[in-house]
């Protein structure tokens, strides 16, 4: 891929661009002595229909674009990538109070560059102590609605300890300066998109759950914000004000949590001030791995993603995708698909809060596992699920979400994850507080635990215990080359993360495509059953062939909102997945 590069970048020197170009192209050729300078200088040779965000002194990617800008902010004030990864996830509360939250929890991996040490920050909420599984099932074990809305559908949310344990061990900035931006955007109010009035219309009956979410989202007649009507969240407001003055502790034993407490218990709900005072987020060690000579860290349990991804690697490395036809091609398609099947079945096994239960990761990473396992994979059909069975990685050992990715000047990097579940959570509001609670209590294995009692055999690993995360398919992703981060990773999605960031990885290091036309490839998924799900608009002459494989193929919705940074030659090169409309990359 060629490209000059002296009239791409405003702001860049000269001897910047000539000393470092951007990943994936080469320095064009001389031109001919003969030809007219005016034309040596704009000729421009383009070999890629989507281009990324280019900067130089850092990148912030997130699903909304007034978020996008407060991290980018912060980094102009001098803040590190982590101070912009909390500012942007308070804001977010904001902004796309679908999935952004301060009422949530999730994953946030971290690469501090001084110390060359990566880490994970994990606040996945936790179950109350008063839950037992026979509020969430019916007679005949199944999973009631109990499970999914309304106040026993949430578990202690994680997100305000989370972003303040990062904070608090690798920020630069004053607490104060973080939390301000999301504190003066929910007090003045945010101008609606299109697409954020939209939402509002579909989640009305959800939102009802509670009289203080039909006040905050809703007119006063009842009626829906339009675009370009502003919303304001005064309520919201006072909680980042209480966050701000008085840190976690305002949520987790102060004012907050008062009114927490007393909400739930006015309507029945389970998570009482003593759930609230004892949650801690937890600092753990990130999952590593290794594909094709570069280092890949992600999340480990909780989040089931992690494992399940460096296993999916760990096959996929066997086998020569490019050589199978490359991008989107049948052939590659169809060896991804079952590597994915395998791993899937294997997670939905063995995977749970290590924490509670004994989890074979060794044996999930490791190469010899993998290629054991990726012996049922066939370059010619599909193998049908019941021919692949669950695999045993213990001889091999010695769950509407939101992403953003950040990256400093000085080679900081964070990737993070964070939920509320559904879109809007359990679709409740605590009273007085203006934030939706989480609706992680359907994320644990309800069903298989009745059926594992009725039998008489051992709990899965993902039955609910009081105090136990629950089983997560976030998973936050760095690869690294020569010791550095080189891609910053991860998407929402619920069940498609894993394939996702999976397609991604293979997408930029398989196939050699630029970050962004990485994240507009057309996607599949694939989980542990017969049958493939791909996007709208997927290529028909492929769908043949894949069925001609043997592969039940489904055109289903797009998957997905991955976004990414890749990190190459002194350049950040942001991708903003279109996906969700809003998304944005921000150079500062």
């Amino acid at each position: 891929m060629r490209l000059y590069l002296r009239p791409l970048l405003a702001g860049l020197t000269a001897a910047s661009i000539a000393l470092s170009p951007v990943a994936g192209f080469a320095q064009a050729p001389a031109l001919q002595a003969t030809a007219p300078q005016p034309q040596r200088k704009q000729l421009l040779e383009y070999p890629s229909i989507h281009h990324p965000v280019v900067g130089a002194r850092g990148m912030v990617v997130s699903q909304n674009e007034i978020a996008t800008e407060v991290g980018a902010q912060i980094l102009r004030q001098g803040g590190n990538a982590v101070d912009a990864a909390v500012a942007v996830g308070f804001a977010l509360a904001v902004t796309l109070p679908r999935a952004g939250n301060i009422g949530g929890d999730g994953f946030m991996l971290v690469h501090i560059a001084q110390t060359k040490e990566t880490l994970v920050i994990d606040f996945r909420s936790v179950a109350p102590k008063a839950a037992r599984l026979e509020m969430f099932v019916d007679a005949k074990g199944q999973e009631t609605q109990v499970a999914s809305r309304g106040y026993k559908a949430s578990a202690v949310p994680g997100t305000v300890a989370g972003l303040a344990l990062a904070h608090r061990k690798y920020g630069k900035l004053a607490w104060k300066d973080v939390v301000e931006p999301a504190f003066q955007l929910a007090s003045k109010g945010v101008v609606l998109s299109p697409d954020e009035a939209f939402v509002f219309s579909w989640a009305q009956e959800r939102m009802t759950e509670s009289q203080a979410g039909a006040r905050t989202f809703y007119k006063t007649n009842g009626d829906l914000y339009k675009a370009g009507e502003t919303l304001r969240q005064p309520d919201l407001a006072w909680s980042l004000r209480q966050i701000a003055d008085h840190g976690a502790d305002a949520f987790y034993r102060g004012e907050i949590a008062r009114r927490f407490a007393a909400d739930m218990k006015a309507h029945g709900g389970l998570i009482t001030l003593e759930d609230l005072a004892s949650y801690k987020a937890v600092e753990r060690k990130p999952l590593m791995g290794e594909y094709r000579g570069l280092q890949v860290a992600t999340t480990p349990p909780a989040s089931a993603g992690g494992a399940t991804l460096l296993q999916m690697l760990n096959m996929l490395e066997g086998f020569d995708l490019k050589a199978l036809g490359g991008a989107g091609s049948a052939g590659s398609l169809n060896v991804m698909a079952q590597a994915m099947k395998i791993a899937y079945a294997d997670r939905y096994r063995h995977l749970g809060d290590t924490d509670f239960v004994k989890v074979p990761l060794k044996g999930f990473t490791s190469k010899a596992y993998a290629a054991e396992r990726a012996k049922l994979i066939s370059t010619e059909r599909a193998v049908p699920a019941k021919e692949l069975s669950v695999g045993n990685p213990w001889a091999y050992e010695s769950p509407n979400t939101t992403h953003y990715s950040v990256a400093d000047a000085d080679g900081n990097a964070v990737s993070t994850t964070y939920t509320l579940g559904a879109d809007f959570g359990s679709g409740v509001m605590v009273e007085g507080t203006g934030f939706v609670l989480n609706n992680q209590m359907n994320n644990y294995s309800h069903e298989q635990a009745v059926a594992a009692r009725e039998k008489g055999e051992g709990l899965p690993p993902n039955a609910m215990e009081p105090g136990k995360r629950m089983l997560s398919t976030m998973m936050p992703t760095i690869v690294f080359k020569d010791g550095k981060p080189w891609l910053i990773t991860g998407t929402p999605g619920g069940s498609t993360i894993i394939d996702t960031v999976l397609q991604v990885i293979v997408n930029v290091v398989d196939f050699k495509l630029n970050v962004a036309e990485a994240t507009h490839q057309p996607r599949i998924f694939q989980d542990a059953r017969d049958g493939m799900d791909v996007e709208p608009n997927f290529n028909p002459d492929t769908i043949a062939l894949l069925q001609a494989k043997g592969h039940k193929v489904r055109v289903n919705e797009t998957m997905g909102s991955a976004q990414s940074i890749m990190i190459d030659k002194g350049l950040f090169l942001g991708a903003a997945d279109p996906r969700r409309p809003g998304a944005t990359a921000v150079a500062p």
